[in-house]
């Protein structure tokens, strides 16, 4: 009868396999964890894992060696490197893109020549009140948008 040293052993190997088995993508299946995957694969890379663990093998061991054995898409938490960095931070870099070219046009519209030309011509500069009556009166209407380019 095994004692409950080796139960609590076994539990606990069972527990890190589990845990191991959850983060590795099933190389047949492909959406499924092994774990879950009753694929004759999966069945092999579990008892893989398991023998691994058995042989005094750290997690990130066991990991490693799964990574070199079938590539990285086998995890489902890929490393962070220059390549994932790149696509996980493209849509921020977009997103920062739109907005400087939106606050460029904004600025754009609001910055009429024709107040700097009479800044010119006067030698001083307008008050703010002026500058704005100016704007008023020199900004032309926003251009009518069409139903079918709601984006212009």
């Amino acid at each position: 009868m095994a004692s409950a040293e080796d139960v609590k052993q076994r539990q606990v190997v069972e527990d890190r396999a589990r845990n191991i088995s959850h983060n590795v993508r099933c190389t047949e299946c492909g959406s499924q964890s092994i774990e879950d995957s009753q694929a004759d694969v999966a069945v092999l890379l579990r008892r893989l894992i398991r023998d691994e663990i058995k042989s005094g093998k750290s997690d990130k061991e066991i990991y490693k060696k799964l990574e070199e054995d079938f590539g990285e898409t086998v995890l489902y938490a890929p490393k962070f490197d220059l390549q994932t960095a790149a696509i996980w931070l493209s849509p921020v870099i977009v997103g920062g893109v739109a907005a400087g070219v939106w606050a460029y046009q904004k600025h754009r519209q609001r910055t009429n020549v024709h107040i700097m030309a009479l800044n010119l011509v006067r030698g001083v500069p307008l008050t703010p009140r002026e500058k704005e009556t100016m704007i008023d009166i020199l900004t032309p209407p926003p251009p009518a948008r069409s139903w079918w380019w709601p984006l212009k």
